[in-house]
């Protein structure tokens, strides 16, 4: 196993995604297909007993079987939003920050800790081939609890096999980066790719000092 890691949060990071601003927008866009205000497809979607897909794995399907039956869509009503959400929540690459971690195959571990929803692991491999450059990748549907929770942070160190003073987490949300401190790892807030980047060469290098003295 690698001695040293970098944990990568997804969306917001290695996907340029505003997740302050893409889902009123989705909202919107969906009223507008009924033919409905924006509060009125919120008023109907509140009556909805939606499974809970982001801390849980094999609920796609009835989610979205749910949510379409509350809000009055038609099923090809339904196939486009249904598209139209994971083109919203993917976003796009940042290819930059993307290319940075590919080059660093076999020098660190990389590896993924992303607050997620069920589906996201089909989507974003189909866009991005994240499996290539990351392994772990853990999805919190998938491993049942979401960042900043402890315990999110203790089920990627375990799939990593890492100590969290050996890891580099990088996140755009300070909550999480607050968290992983907390624990022990070291960490980046995310705002600027190319300043991510330097921090992590920066990191990369001190450590590489640090075992050569």
């Amino acid at each position: 196993m690698p001695d040293r890691w970098i944990l990568f949060d997804v969306g917001g990071v290695l996907e340029r995604v505003d997740d302050a601003t893409w889902p009123t927008a989705y909202v919107a866009r969906c009223a507008g297909r009924l033919g409905i205000s924006a509060a009125e497809f919120e008023a109907r979607l509140a009556t909805a007993r939606l499974p809970d897909a982001g801390t849980r794995s094999g609920v796609e399907e009835e989610f979205w079987r749910v949510w379409g039956s509350a809000i009055g869509a038609r099923p090809e009503q339904l196939q486009v939003m249904r598209a139209d959400f994971w083109d919203a929540y993917c976003g796009s690459a940042d290819t930059e920050l993307l290319g940075f971690a590919g080059s660093l195959v076999g020098r660190v571990g990389l590896a993924i800790l992303s607050n997620s929803a069920d589906g996201a692991r089909q989507e974003e491999e189909r866009r991005y081939g994240f499996s290539a450059i990351f392994d772990p990748i853990c999805y919190s549907h998938e491993i049942g609890v979401n960042k900043p929770d402890p315990r999110a942070f203790r089920i990627a160190l375990q799939a990593m096999g890492a100590r969290a003073d050996d890891v580099l987490f990088v996140d755009n949300r300070p909550e999480n980066t607050d968290a992983a401190q907390r624990l022990g790892m070291r960490a980046i807030l995310h705002s600027d790719t190319r300043a991510t980047i330097a921090k992590i060469t920066g990191w990369l290098s001190a450590d590489h000092d640090l075992q050569q003295s």
